[in-house]
């Protein structure tokens, strides 16, 4: 019966689609009447309201998409969303700037020369207002009302023309900041937990382990990951669009003639053409490079970002009258004065200790102040000209409260999907396919493509996602990210926008192309740019290093970068490793063997004795490489005959935990039947029967699995247990090669310090003597923290504590001031002791050690650092770019 009302719930929820009933309404409505009508016919039918879910009753359902919008988006941490009306307002207000129309003049004239020019110009402003606007209704009226005109009086094909200006108006969905991007991370953002307590679950059944390690978990993405990711692939679709016209362009030279520019390329052409191009850029830059540099989350660039398109639509506004630019200026130079100020000064007003601190706050205040003034200037022109302040901020309002009440809907939909078992239908089905992850993921892909033609990109974003983003995360032989799952599902739903017949972007140029274009060759011309579409589908596809690299590489240099140690980049460290004892291992064994030539007679026994242990070590981390490394050539070899097998059982098994859950439904709703309604003979004994067929329907599965399969499996698993033990080895063998090394150097370098706080530790008697315990207590105290900055000076340290706790009064124990002055005497022993061996060791043996270090710290050293050198973290973020499979462990 779940079955029953999963059909009725997708029905229902098509047909009000299809019928124009509003999306906010038609998904939480198709929720509520289904969960309701199932509890009707339990009630009815069973005597049972919750007889007809998969689990839970009613109540938990109806209330589980509230409760579930409410835990996300109520939460501190979870403010992905705020981006949205930010980036919503910046996209309105240049739009209502008329910014796109400079934009397509100047560049029509600068480009309509060439072949084909006039059709690259409105590709190149698509992908500018994309960056800009991300609006794509705004954009393609924009461009049908200006371009299709003068491309029609220049005989342009009508097909190529009108293809064109739709296919670069949806641009604005893929290329950051798009607020599909940004929906799509927050909706992964809970699939890659749910993935990752999938994933969990499969390694403990596997492993029998009950924690499994965090390098087998599921990548998870965020908003500015999402648009650092959709970067390149977005230029990617750019070129390809911008390639097809300049192709066809001399391929047939009828549809797309060049056309001359009536005026001259002079100053006053290029300086007209620098207005209207390198504002634009300029906000591009700063709202994405302030989130590439680190400087700025999404939500703090979106509002760099609004707060830039306010000033550019303020001058715009006010263009051809005197002080236009005054706005402008004032707020750019108020934010010039803060950068240069916070670049050399540190601007904090409870730190003022001088007269320059003072100066600068003082600058410092009067450029917030000038920035204040000059955005508040531009808001007040963009209130009095056209009433233009009002009709963006309504516009955003409307637009926003439409996403969010989409959200809660979709919320209330999925939960209801859920309740009648759609998610295990869904899963079972995508498990069930041939052809392992990537015949699930084309069939995904095939979905969410048709579904295009008759849904909004986001009803696809927050219905779809949801349901199958878990299942495809989830899988280990992909082990695929989260931010390349989203962005190829968002080049996908950017089809949407242009497949007939309800593609949008369709509806927005035929309402403002003339009666000559007819909407047949609209459609024909946006199917070789839906081609294209699927074509950089294709490429990203098979190139994911084109999506993960650059957030990969911007989470390794940036100031939060995780440190080599972080289990999640132990693959790719060890790999780099690897490369450099292959490629420099006989420098590395010189430097280790000149180290080991040093001449250490000076030092304490016990700290010569650790330096020896440690270049041992290092001279014994080649030899625990190679064993590690064969140790993974065991278990290669053994996956050849292996992994066929793993992954017969695994479907094996995948239907055996199938048929048990659907046992146990039955076996739960029988037990009710027989409770509730005893007289219902037939319909028992019909459920007994069904009963019994699913046990032998187990029982038969069982009977698949190979009477070896155990004996394999625990033969791998011991297999990949020793691999592991033998990278733990390496790990720490080349941690203990180089952490003494460095604590040494530090020790001996820590010893000019040491020795300039002898005369204060020697000055404290005097405090000692003086009769204030309390007072000597204090200075000793003092002087133990400043001996808690130099390296393994602990004796020094210890010694002087004792002279602090003979101070101590302790019940009817009083202050000892002999005891303390001989503890101080102790003390600056321990100090002169510490001195002379390190000042020897300063001489003799510091820049030996020094060039030690430097020549094993990126390599034996490398796990030790605080964060990666830049080469390094470049080569990391390469290796960790691309996808490996991590199914042997599963």
């Amino acid at each position: 019966m779940e079955l029953l009302f999963l059909a009725i719930l997708m029905v229902l929820m098509a047909g009000a689609l299809a019928s124009g009933f509003p999306v906010a309404f038609a998904l939480p409505g198709s929720a509520i009447i289904t969960i309701l009508l199932a509890a009707g016919s339990g009630y009815i039918f069973a005597g049972d309201v919750d007889a007809f879910f998969s689990q839970g009753g009613p109540s938990n359902w109806l209330s589980a998409g509230v409760t579930n919008f409410r835990g996300i988006y109520w939460e501190v941490e979870r403010d992905t969303l705020i981006a949205i009306p930010l980036f919503v307002f910046m996209g309105i207000m240049l739009q209502r700037s008329k910014i796109a129309e400079d934009l397509l003049i100047s560049m029509a004239q600068l480009f309509g020369p060439i072949r084909g020019g006039l059709g690259i110009s409105v590709v190149f402003v698509g992908a500018l207002l994309a960056a800009t606007t991300g609006i794509v209704g705004a954009t393609v009226v924009a461009m049908g009302l200006i371009s299709l005109p003068a491309m029609m009086r220049n005989n342009y094909s009508n097909w190529l023309s009108t293809g064109t200006i739709a296919a670069s108006g949806t641009l604005g969905q893929i290329i950051p900041p798009s607020i599909v991007l940004i929906i799509l991370a927050d909706q992964l953002s809970n699939a890659v937990d749910q993935a990752g307590a999938q994933r969990a679950a499969m390694y403990k059944e596997s492993t029998g382990e009950f924690s499994m390690p965090s390098e087998f978990g599921v990548t998870s993405t965020s908003a500015g990951d999402m648009f650092m990711g959709a970067l390149v692939p977005g230029l990617v679709l750019v070129g390809l669009y911008m390639l097809f016209i300049f192709v066809m362009a001399f391929w047939r030279k009828d549809i797309a003639p060049p056309v001359p520019f009536d005026g001259e390329y002079d100053r006053r052409f290029a300086a007209k053409v620098l207005i209207a191009l390198v504002p634009p850029l300029a906000l591009i830059f700063v709202v994405l490079g302030s989130i590439i540099a680190g400087v700025a989350t999404v939500n703090q660039a979106g509002a760099i970002g609004a707060a830039g398109a306010l000033v550019m639509a303020s001058y715009r506004l006010y263009e051809g009258e005197k002080g236009a630019y005054y706005p402008a200026v004032v707020s750019g130079v108020s934010v010039l004065a803060i950068m240069i100020l916070s670049t050399n000064f540190d601007i904090n007003v409870r730190a003022i200790n001088t007269t320059t601190d003072a100066v600068v706050v003082f600058i410092a205040s009067i450029a917030v102040i000038g920035f204040i003034i000059g955005i508040g200037w531009s808001g007040y022109r963009a209130l009095k000209i056209d009433n233009t302040m009002k009709a963006v901020l309504m516009d955003t309002a409307k637009t926003t409260s439409l996403v969010f009440i989409i959200l809660l809907g979709a919320a209330m939909l999925t939960s209801a999907f859920r309740a009648f078992g759609g998610e295990h239908l869904v899963r079972d089905f995508l498990h069930g396919l041939p052809g392992g992850f990537w015949t699930q993921f084309i069939i995904v892909m095939v979905v969410i493509f048709v579904l295009g033609f008759f849904l909004d990109f986001i009803e696809i974003a927050v219905v779809v996602v949801p349901i199958v983003a878990p299942i495809l995360l989830a899988d280990p032989s992909a082990n695929i990210t989260a931010v390349w799952l989203g962005v190829m599902i968002g080049l996908n739903i950017q089809t949407s926008f242009l497949t007939p017949p309800f593609g949008f972007a369709l509806f927005y140029l035929r309402g403002v192309a003339p009666p000559a274009v007819k909407t047949i060759q609209m459609y024909k011309g946006v199917i070789p740019f839906i081609s294209l579409q699927i074509l950089a589908l294709v490429i990203v596809g098979n190139y994911p290093a084109m999506v993960n690299y650059l957030p990969t590489r911007i989470s390794l240099l940036s100031e939060t970068a995780p440190p080599p140690k972080n289990p999640r980049l132990q693959a790719c460290v060890q790999d780099y490793i690897s490369q450099r004892f292959d490629t420099d291992g006989d420098t590395i064994r010189a430097a280790i063997a000149k180290a080991q030539g040093l001449d250490t007679g000076n030092l304490p026994r016990g700290i010569q004795r650790d330096l020896s242990k440690a270049l041992d070590l290092a001279g014994k981390s080649f030899d625990a490489k190679s064993e590690a490394a064969a140790r993974s050539e065991d278990v290669q070899a053994e996956a050849v005959a292996y992994q066929p097998v793993q992954r017969e059982v695994g479907v094996i098994l995948s239907d055996i935990a199938d048929i048990a859950e659907e046992l146990k439904l039955v076996s739960r709703d029988l037990d009710r039947l027989q409770r509730n309604n005893p007289d219902r003979v037939d319909q028992i004994q019909s459920m007994v029967e069904q009963v019994a067929d699913l046990e032998q329907r187990k029982a038969a599965a069982e009977a698949l699995v190979p009477d070896s399969w155990d004996k394999q499996h625990k033969d791998f698993l011991k297999l990949l247990a020793e691999e592991k033990k033998a990278y733990n080895a390496f790990r720490r063998t080349v941690d203990n090669a180089y952490g003494p090394v460095v604590e040494l150097i530090a020790t001996i370098e820590g010893g000019d310090a040491l020795s300039a706080l002898r005369a204060e530790i020697d000055g404290l008697s005097g405090v000692i003597q003086g009769g204030d315990a309390e007072a000597a207590q204090e200075a000793i105290k003092a002087m133990e923290s400043r001996l808690g900055g130099i390296a393994n000076a602990g004796d020094v340290r210890s010694a002087l504590s004792k002279a602090r706790r003979a101070l101590r009064t302790r019940g009817s124990s009083e202050p000892n001031p002999e005891k303390a002055m001989e503890e101080l005497g102790k003390t600056l022993a321990a100090l002169d002791e510490e001195t002379v061996w390190r000042k020897e060791a300063s001489g003799t043996l510091l820049s030996g050690l020094v060039e030690y270090e430097a020549a094993i710290r990126d390599t034996i050293g490398l796990r030790q650092l605080d964060r990666f050198p830049r080469e390094i973290a470049l080569q990391v973020a390469s290796c960790r770019s691309d996808h490996k499979d991590i199914s042997l462990h599963f």
